[in-house]
């Protein structure tokens, strides 16, 4: 596993003390090893889970040809251009579930329904409203389907021995339907990645604390908490810890035994008071950044390592897993486990949008996920927006549809890193790019979403 020093070495035009929001994705990209440690569950548990082996279908699917609709079947060979089709109607229906077992003669049709297979030779549905029927004689008009309509063939959707689903894809409700519709009760995923976050300051109050002069409740804990928890991932909440070195040394330790990765909120700024920073690096390899971007400009990444706590005599791995890497920091050193490390701002807003444009990318890697970067939809500026070229900024936006169908944003208002009110009005982020300066109203620009990550 290399070192942040290997990957900044790497990294070409890497500036620690101003690093373009750009590169940042592209260093966390090196510093993040998946995991590898899997197991097998249930369907119903496979939800949000990420896939450790592609998914073959065993089956095709459909397993037989079979009627997209209600209606009559027949040989679509019979059609003529231009002109109506009289076909005879044959005794009994053909249903869901078993084949039918009556036999066709020249110009007759059968009644078909919904997911019934094809009789054999009959290749055409007529929907049952498309049709004139008098007693066993039906009429089609001309012209209103041609040779093969409404037939569903074996393995449209799936042939047996394709893969269904990817390595690395995260489930889904339309997966879990697709891996049932196999047959297969159980599917093999990467095991949950631990997180272990707390805040950090003197200042922070936990809630149900007395309020006293100068000091703020705690918000970050509960964001930070609900984000990691639409991730899928197992959380661990260590609370507020006190800025003191043998209160921070005992939290980074316990959370680096017990978790994948360590998410702090405070204490990576410039500030003389903090010793969160200090040690970050007494017990890691870590790196301070300033990133070019608005807000969240402050922030630490890198990896805390301890000492591996003897396993316990006659302890067993999980039921259904199997070895691997397990942790993100097996290699780092024999005698020492690790755990990832994102010291993000103190600031609310500062502490979410860090966390959405960073933080969950390298958490899904390190969750075994292939997912790409988020897709930016573009919309309208309602109003000018203010801009510098040479940082990326995230202001909070409020995405409509106007009237001719166009996507327009609008700004929250206050865009200050500490007006937390502002993240719930938005439903996105307006992402103005490194290079790009001043927007006039009415130009186009990049929103990332929050709907199903916030």
């Amino acid at each position: 596993m290399p070192t942040i020093e290997q990957i900044a070495a790497a990294l070409q035009g890497y500036d620690p003390k101003a690093l373009p929001a750009s590169s940042v994705n592209e260093f966390l990209a090196q510093l993040v090893e998946p995991v590898t440690t899997t197991e097998k569950v249930g369907v119903f548990a496979a939800l949000g889970r990420v896939l450790a082996e592609d998914v073959v279908s065993p089956i095709s699917v459909p397993p037989h040809d079979n009627s997209a609709m209600d209606g009559f079947a027949f040989d679509g060979a019979l059609l003529r251009p231009g002109q109506p089709l009289i076909l005879q109607l044959a005794e009994g229906t053909a249903f869901a579930g078993k084949a039918w077992a009556g036999a066709l003669a020249q110009g007759q049709c059968v009644k078909i329904m919904t997911g019934a297979i094809m009789p054999t030779g009959l290749d055409t549905v007529v929907p049952l409203e498309f049709v004139k029927q008098d007693g066993h004689q039906i009429t089609l008009p001309a012209d209103i389907l041609q040779r093969g309509d409404n037939r569903r063939f074996m393995g449209e959707d799936l042939m047996a021995g394709q893969p269904a689903l990817r390595q690395g894809q995260t489930l889904g409700p339309a997966a879990l339907g697709l891996i049932a519709s196999l047959g297969l009760p159980q599917v093999r995923v990467f095991r949950r990645i631990k997180v272990a976050y707390f805040s950090t300051g003197d200042e922070i109050l936990s809630l149900g604390e007395a309020p006293r002069e100068g000091t703020v409740f705690d918000s970050n804990r509960y964001t930070v908490f609900g984000l990691l928890t639409r991730m899928g991932v197992e959380v661990l909440d260590m609370g507020v810890v006190k800025d003191e070195p043998a209160a921070l040394e005992a939290a980074f330790r316990q959370a680096a035994r017990e978790a994948d990765a360590i998410i702090t909120s405070g204490g990576v700024s410039m500030g003389e008071a903090d010793h969160t920073k200090a040690m970050m690096k007494q017990l890691g390899d870590v790196a301070f950044w300033r990133i070019a971007m608005r807000p969240g400009r402050p922030m630490a990444v890198g990896r805390i390592v301890v000492p591996h706590a003897p396993p316990l005599r006659g302890s067993l791995p999980p039921e259904g897993a199997e070895p691997g890497l397990g942790r993100p920091g097996a290699g780092l050193a024999e005698t020492g486990k690790s755990a990832l490390l994102f010291g993000l701002p103190g600031n609310p807003v500062a502490v979410m949008v860090t966390f959405l444009a960073f933080v969950r990318p390298a958490l899904q890697r390190l969750m075994g996920s292939t997912a790409s970067e988020p897709v930016l939809l573009q919309a309208h500026s309602a109003e000018a927006l203010r801009k510098k070229p040479g940082r990326t900024e995230y202001q909070r936006g409020i995405v409509t549809r106007e009237a001719d169908g166009r996507l327009s944003v609008r700004t929250t208002g206050n865009q200050g890193s500490g007006v937390l009110r502002s993240m719930v009005e938005a439903n996105g982020l307006i992402v103005l790019h490194h290079d790009q300066g001043h927007v006039a109203m009415g130009d186009t620009v990049d929103v990332m979403v929050f709907d199903g990550v916030i």
